[in-house]
């Protein structure tokens, strides 16, 4: 009798009630503090919305694109040519591509581009262009002084104009010297009419011109000062 009340009080005694896993101590290393979804949010008031720093995007290629502000060149597309190459499978046909670049600054510069399409031909253009930057003099809104440019055929005429007068030049020569920054000019073409040995031409000018200032200094000498005289009252 005496072991079937032990085996009984054995049997009744009460079991230990599971604690609430939120009760029970987290072991150390092993598990964070949970955080109620109403608690106050890491950072700001409650409802406040964060500010990101927004910083320059990508490009397709993962590439940091650079601003229209950072880009101080205009691009002007001047002739779009297709070439094409016999074989023996066949003819392939690709894209030649004459860009003029300048900032309107007084420097200016041309670059030519080979693809199988129109988009990445000028790609290579402009790129080839900003290599082949030139410096150019400007007196006011026009040249310092008549120049005739040469480039294989092609020859080039420019001349100062007064103010007011604009540009006159053709196709691939206005080209040149608006992205230049010359506003007031005069331009003939006396040779090949290409557009590519005219814009070479045209550059070839701009490139021998000088002004006044430089020109003294190469001889060593002060400019002469103008003498403002005063007209007599009659």
């Amino acid at each position: 009798m005496a072991e079937d009340k032990k085996v009984n009080a054995v049997e009744e005694a009460p079991k230990p009630e599971n604690t609430p896993k939120e009760q029970a101590p987290a072991a150390a290393g092993n598990q964070a503090p949970r955080r109620d979804n109403n608690s106050r949010p890491p950072f700001g008031k409650p409802g406040e919305k964060r500010e990101f720093n927004k910083g320059p995007r990508r490009d397709k290629n993962g590439k940091f694109g650079r601003n229209k502000e950072d880009n101080p060149f205009e691009e002007q597309v001047v002739t779009i040519n297709r070439v094409t190459k016999v074989t023996k499978g066949g003819r392939r046909f690709r894209f030649a591509a004459v860009v003029v670049i300048g900032d309107k600054k007084g420097r200016v510069g041309l670059g030519t581009g080979k693809a199988n399409e129109v988009p990445d031909a000028i790609k290579k253009a402009i790129k080839e262009a900003r290599k082949s930057l030139v410096r150019v003099p400007i007196t006011g809104t026009t040249v310092p002084h008549d120049v005739i440019g040469h480039y294989g055929s092609g020859r080039v005429l420019i001349k100062p104009a007064k103010k007011g007068t604009g540009v006159i030049a053709g196709g691939p020569a206005r080209a040149v010297i608006e992205l230049a920054g010359i506003s007031d000019v005069y331009t003939k073409s006396l040779g090949s009419n290409t557009p590519i040995n005219m814009i070479r031409a045209t550059l070839d000018g701009l490139k021998e011109m000088q002004t006044a200032e430089q020109i003294a200094r190469l001889r060593g000498t002060a400019l002469p000062t103008e003498k403002k005289v005063e007209a007599k009252k009659a």
